[in-house]
């Protein structure tokens, strides 16, 4: 038995007719005849009872007809959803990204992959620096949106953008504005700085910004998610550098002060991976961004 023969044997139950049938289904009488004997010996049943006038389906027939019918649009319906698998339309595919772009980028990406694939299922995650490549080399995510550049051979990565950092204090504190930053200022101050993770591209940009003023910074709280380190900055937990992304919360009780140094933004996946939604969805965030769409096989990599 094939699917083949089931179609035939639902049409023919439809039609009734053995001529008719096999004209739609683009075969000979003689085939169809031969395909419902088959199919009738092979399950050992009468499905049609049938004479030179008349072709009628036995109670066995119509058992089967019912239960075939179901079939068959429970096929169609993983057929299709297997074409959309192939073309990249249907799945779960999962995102890494920094807190940095939850206000700005992040939302207009994800709009348009909803809009364009809305039976995409995005698991969007926030990690540690030090945990992002590693989870894209064990297949625990499929994209990684950083500010980190990339130090593995395997992993692709992409320059999406750029952003300046940030002071960042409480909306009470005496440094107003850039030309308020003095070292008298700020080598006074509590800082609340990123995880001290040595290969930590992002850490060193931060700290171009004490090497201006020449100092070490006090560093009584560290964390890599932006939202908390904003809390504690409007708490009066001390101050912080952040990009000016985060200025786009709506947080309260903080003030973003530019300062002339610049982190750029990243995207790496991995370099042979063959997972149809990750083309889909590199083209969503270059066609975004206004970026070039990348070449999969021949990506940029991106190591320090």
């Amino acid at each position: 038995m094939d699917l083949q023969q089931i179609k035939n044997f639902l049409k023919l139950a439809e039609e009734l007719h053995f001529w008719n049938t096999a004209s739609k289904m683009n075969i000979t009488q003689s085939a169809l005849s031969r395909q419902i004997q088959a199919l009738e010996n092979e399950l050992d049943i009468k499905l049609f009872e049938r004479n030179k006038r008349h072709v009628k389906l036995t109670t066995s027939g119509q058992f089967l007809r019912d239960k075939y019918a179901g079939m068959m649009e429970e096929f169609t319906f993983i057929h299709q959803f297997a074409k959309k698998v192939e073309l990249g339309e249907y799945g779960t595919f999962r995102i890494a990204h920094p807190d940095s772009i939850t206000f700005t980028i992040l939302p207009e990406i994800l709009k348009q992959i909803s809009h364009q694939f809305p039976d995409l299922q995005l698991e969007l995650i926030q990690l540690l620096y030090e945990n992002e490549q590693e989870f894209l080399t064990e297949y625990k995510i499929d994209l990684a949106i950083t500010r980190d550049m990339n130090s593995l051979e395997q992993i692709c990565s992409r320059k999406i953008g750029s952003n300046t950092l940030s002071l960042v204090v409480p909306d009470n504190h005496c440094i107003r504005n850039f030309t308020d930053i003095t070292p008298e200022h700020i080598r006074k101050e509590k800082f609340i700085l990123p995880m001290a993770h040595q290969q930590s591209s992002y850490l060193k940009i931060v700290e171009q910004f004490f090497k201006l003023f020449d100092f070490d910074p006090k560093t009584h709280h560290r964390s890599d998610f932006g939202s908390t380190i904003m809390s504690l900055v409007s708490n009066g937990l001390g101050i912080s550098i952040l990009p000016t992304s985060f200025s786009k919360n709506t947080m309260s009780g903080i003030r973003f002060i530019e300062l002339p140094i610049q982190s750029d933004l990243y995207m790496s996946w991995r370099s042979d991976d063959e997972n149809p939604i990750l083309k889909n969805i590199l083209g969503i965030i270059n066609s975004t961004l206004n970026l070039a769409n990348p070449d999969l096989e021949k990506c940029d990599s991106i190591s320090q």
